[in-house]
């Protein structure tokens, strides 16, 4: 987000500029920006963008100390400043996660502490699942698993919460599509007409944006509306859930012995509509190893104040052990 509010920026690190940034070409079809920022000789650091198809922002690189962190910011396949925009073909989790593997090893890295939240945190557990030996440690956030109940969940059942914005989300659905909302967006967000589907995208994602924080956020909303964040945003997004997001039902809870020798930080707000705690809770249960903290007055953005202030104190925790492990 662009306008952070004051109490928000106070508690994060000092804007920083990249000191390497460019685009990895990844096949025929997709280049992948990224970028490099705070200490070349720091401890690695991977920022996971939310979604699928958010794309990251400047503000995110204040999470991290720039002191000691070297931090690694990139847009995953067809989101943000990779190419091209919203690109659904060659466009699946394994395609995400092998694109990890090619950023690490292009940027020469050994192993990296992973940080992501909601979308975020099921591409860290699917990459850490595949490559634990990569990751020297986990921050998590705003835990989904993409099952299938959390996907219905997300289509129908924020209306319990946000019943205004669940109408504007659904009412320019003709009332016979809308026992299939997701078949009803997805053929309108793969419509080649911009007329089709930009208008589609906005309202997808703005509505996303309206649920995401406790009290209401303009700023949140508009972020999400604006066209750059809401085609990739609701397009890959549609085409993921569509698709089961590429994995198979339940995997990486039940793969979740994976990662747990390896440290983790779980963050959760307590009222996060958009991927409530009880996904969050199950994560815990399955990794009790993982410190779990749960924010009381929360919802599920990580601009939410008591969250960005955990998000924070995740990343000091990990500056002391990872520079320990060195």
């Amino acid at each position: 987000m662009a306008d952070l509010p004051q109490d928000i920026r106070a508690q994060l690190y000092p804007e920083v500029e990249p000191f390497a940034s460019g685009m990895l070409a990844l096949d025929g079809l997709h280049s992948m920006y990224w970028e490099q920022c705070g200490n070349p000789n720091g401890a690695p650091v991977l920022f996971l963008h939310g979604g699928p198809g958010a794309g990251a922002a400047p503000a995110h690189r204040r999470f991290f100390d720039p002191a000691v962190y070297r931090i690694v910011i990139y847009d995953q396949r067809g989101a943000g400043r990779s190419m091209p925009l919203g690109e659904l073909r060659e466009n699946t989790t394994p395609h995400l996660v092998a694109d990890i593997e090619r950023l690490r090893r292009h940027l020469g890295i050994e192993r990296w502490l992973v940080f992501g939240g909601s979308w975020g945190s099921t591409l860290a557990l699917a990459y850490g699942e595949a490559h634990p030996e990569r990751c020297s440690g986990f921050v998590l956030r705003g835990i989904f698993l993409c099952r299938r109940a959390e996907i219905e969940w997300f289509l129908y059942g924020l209306r319990h919460f946000f019943p205004e914005a669940w109408r504007a989300f659904t009412e320019p659905i003709p009332e016979a599509e809308r026992g299939d909302l997701l078949a009803a967006y997805y053929r309108r967000l793969t419509d080649p007409d911009p007329k089709v589907h930009l208008p589609a995208a906005r309202i997808w994602s703005t509505y996303e944006g309206s649920c995401s924080t406790l009290l209401p956020s303009p700023e949140t909303v508009a972020y999400f509306g604006a066209d750059a964040v809401a085609l990739g945003l609701a397009r890959i997004e549609a085409h993921y859930f569509s698709h089961g997001v590429f994995l198979p039902q339940n995997a990486l809870l039940e793969n979740v012995r994976r990662v747990r020798a390896i440290p983790a930080v779980i963050v959760q707000g307590r009222y996060d509509a958009v991927c409530p705690i009880v996904t969050a809770d199950e994560l815990h249960h399955a990794w009790p190893e993982a410190q779990y903290v749960v924010v009381p007055d929360a919802g599920h953005s990580a601009w939410e104040p008591g969250i960005c202030k955990e998000l924070v104190k995740a990343t000091e925790k990990f500056k002391t052990t990872l520079i320990a492990a060195d």
